[in-house]
């Protein structure tokens, strides 16, 4: 990788580095059963149209569809569970990557895994397919807090699933953590951190429970059930910052955590506002100024894929003065900010700019902004999204 990156998680050179890289979302929507609180593109096994090599088989299709484009730099497969698949089927899907548009030098393929599908003879297969980053969805370590996530893996096989990878070769291995489910105390968060610091990640992605429409948690909620409470969450955020960071795993977005070296080439080709391709059941993508997004029902897709036709449900171009803030309301997410430009002057000289930086939430570092208080990085969200050209 280039040397920029092997000093720090982030910079000013590898957000400008991350604007010019190209790169592809494959979403595999299965799971054995959905968790309360997710709300993402989601089938489980009594939901199912065909075998999963049906899906496969339409995934390369769609990929086939896609005008030839440059060598992709990083591809994320996620879900849903990519590790429900066989590795033979993920090969085809790489492989119909390369083929289409081919990868570059140095490039990462990161898949996400459930620890309960993962052994070394797994391990040893998805490596063969082509994946070289593994994300584990850990969660927690605490039993109490992955029954009430909806977990079906122990903390023991979380441990385990990582050593593995670790012992297989994978460039890199991250753990997911999520903090602020029922039953959780600080202490218990506190052994969570511990415990997957232990494991010694390369990258760990630390969330706060989400109420999210249309879930299950939600009616749990809207039912009488208690919601994350907010000086909670901003509790176990800090403690679990400050617990990376003495593990050596230093903040480079608000919710990422990464050893030198280690930064997501995904991720931060999103937040640089890069282009980005997207294949699957409700995959988002951003490809010369126009965000697309597909389907999100399975038959639908299937059946578009099938006929010859991309599986669409919308697309939108974005433009002018909207991609001016766009631009900066994803690069405030990230450490090392993000250029003021139009959209961050006009932020600056407004009310909602001034009343920031005089709290000590947003800095001004010679034309780059800074997000100071990384949990009030909403409320920086919110002002940028308010501004009109």
């Amino acid at each position: 990788m280039e040397s920029f990156e092997l000093h720090a998680p982030d910079s000013a050179a590898l957000a400008d580095a991350a604007r010019h890289w190209r790169a592809a979302y494959v979403h595999i929507p299965f799971c054995a059963r959905r968790c309360p609180y997710c709300d993402f593109a989601v089938v489980t096994p009594d939901e199912q149209v065909g075998p999963h090599r049906r899906y496969v088989d339409a995934l390369v299709s769609e990929i086939g569809m896609e005008p030839h484009w440059q060598p992709l730099d990083a591809l994320f497969i996620g879900g849903g569970t990519p590790s429900q698949l066989e590795p033979d089927q993920l090969a085809l899907v790489i492989a119909a990557l390369a083929e289409r548009f081919g990868f570059a030098a140095h490039h990462e393929v990161t898949m996400e895994a459930n620890p309960e599908d993962w052994d070394a003879e797994t391990a040893d297969g998805f490596l063969a397919a082509g994946v070289n980053r593994v994300s584990f969805g850990v969660q927690s370590f605490d039993a109490t807090v992955l029954a009430s996530l909806g977990r079906l893996h122990n903390a023991e096989q979380a441990v385990d699933a990582v050593h593995v990878a670790k012992a297989a070769g994978f460039d890199s291995v991250n753990i997911d953590l999520i903090y602020g489910a029922v039953g959780e105390t600080v202490a218990s968060w506190r052994a969570t951190v511990e415990r997957g610091l232990a494991t010694e990640p390369d990258h760990v992605s630390m969330y706060s429970l989400t109420v999210e429409p249309g879930t299950a948690l939600s009616r749990a909620v809207a039912a009488g059930a208690p919601a994350p409470d907010d000086d909670d969450l901003a509790d176990k955020y800090e403690l679990g910052s400050e617990m990376m960071d003495r593990a050596g795993l230093v903040r480079y977005e608000v919710s990422n955590f990464a050893r030198p070296g280690a930064t997501v080439r995904y991720n931060m080709t999103a937040w640089a506002q890069g282009e980005y391709l997207a294949f699957g059941l409700g995959a988002h993508g951003h490809r010369e100024q126009v965000r697309r997004r597909n389907v999100r029902r399975l038959s639908a897709y299937l059946d578009m894929v099938e006929s010859g036709n991309r599986p669409q449900a919308g697309a939108d171009r974005i433009g002018g003065w909207s991609r001016e803030v766009e631009r900066v309301f994803l690069g405030i997410r990230r450490a090392a900010g993000v250029e003021a430009g139009s959209a961050g002057a006009q932020l600056l000289a407004g009310a909602d700019g001034q009343r920031l930086v005089g709290a000590g939430i947003l800095s001004d570092d010679w034309g780059r902004l800074r997000v100071l208080r990384p949990l009030l990085t909403d409320e920086v969200s919110r002002a940028v999204l308010s501004l009109s050209p």
